[in-house]
């Protein structure tokens, strides 16, 4: 199996290079992200918990799905390859905003991103890679915005940042984009 490399990035998302993604991660190196939200017809959140065997955030719940670009590949396609494989799912995804974030994630890994956010609704319902997904359920966004409050311990550190984002992009009434 080949070792999975990420996209070294400045903060213009201009790559400069390519490093394995756990030294990537041990070293807090600016990288390529991206993160996928999907939404039903009830503009209902689909999120994920993560398989506890991930190396990182395991169990943790967070966005519908999220990885970072390979080499040659853009985000958007890398979003669109990465929701299959996670969640068995396919729908069209428009992004949103980008945005730039270093957080300790624990193990001695700090992610060090350059997140291309995408959405996309559908009401199909996923069929998922249990390697990379412990659960998932549809949650709307008061009930979420709830949990998150209370028990923010339960959540991504980076869904945490883009949560408040996306969910203003849906009230904007771009839903559907």
């Amino acid at each position: 199996m080949e070792i999975e490399k990420v996209i070294l990035v400045n903060t213009n998302d201009e790559a400069i290079g390519l490093m394995e993604k756990m030294e990537a991660h041990e070293k807090a190196i600016l990288h390529r992200a991206f993160s996928v939200f999907i939404f039903n017809s009830k503009n209902e959140f689909l999120i994920q918990q993560r398989a506890f065997t991930k190396y990182h955030s395991p169990g943790l719940w967070t966005n519908t799905c999220c990885s970072h670009p390979r080499s040659g590949e853009t985000a958007l396609d890398a979003a669109k390859r990465r929701l299959s494989e996670e969640m068995g799912m396919e729908c069209e995804l428009n992004e949103i905003f980008t945005f730039i974030y270093k957080a300790d994630v624990g193990q001695g890994l700090v992610e060090h991103e350059y997140d291309h956010v995408f959405v996309g609704y559908t009401d199909l319902l996923p069929s998922i890679n249990k390697m990379e997904v412990e659960s998932w359920k549809y949650i709307n966004g008061e009930n979420l915005r709830n949990d998150m409050n209370l028990n923010p311990q339960n959540y991504t550190v980076w869904f945490h940042i883009a949560f408040g984002r996306v969910e203003s992009f849906l009230l904007s009434g771009n839903s559907n984009a």
